[in-house]
């Protein structure tokens, strides 16, 4: 991809777009091959493992995932099939639901943990002495994503 005269800001997020695509290809693949189960996925049960008691509200998790509610709905059901995470409702109010990690998702995400890592230093490299100024850029963008046009 060509990224001749661009604007700088322009040039990184195309950049930076063309990058998320290739590791997400690639942690597609590695957990795929090993676990069964996309990066979505990962991330969905890395999400509801690391919550407290192992569930969040599903406007929480979407939240979490920068998705709409329906999207982590859709995106439940196949893992809610094989048992990996399970639905629950607010006894207090049936309009709030739920979405519970089970043990074998639990134990899951744990050892798909190590793939992450492996595909993550791989990925990263060449830049591993700036990954703290590229991580505190990517929070300072994901915290304040701009205004639309």
């Amino acid at each position: 991809m060509s990224t001749a005269n661009l604007p700088p800001a322009t040039e990184f997020c195309l950049r930076m777009a063309r990058v998320t695509t290739a590791l997400v290809r690639r942690f597609d693949s590695a957990l795929g091959s090993h676990h069964g189960i996309s990066f979505s996925d990962y991330q969905i049960l890395r999400h509801l493992n690391l919550a407290p008691g192992g569930r969040l509200r599903r406007v929480d998790l979407a939240e979490c995932l920068g998705l709409t509610a329906s999207a982590v709905t859709r995106a439940l059901l196949p893992l809610e099939k094989i048992g990996l995470v399970g639905r629950e409702s607010d006894p207090r109010d049936a309009r709030v639901g739920f979405a519970i990690i089970t043990p074998a998702g639990s134990e899951l995400v744990g050892n798909a943990e190590s793939v992450v890592d492996i595909v993550s230093s791989n990925l990263v490299g060449s830049v591993r002495a700036e990954l703290g100024a590229l991580n505190v850029a990517l929070a300072q963008m994901a915290a304040n994503p701009g205004a639309s046009i």
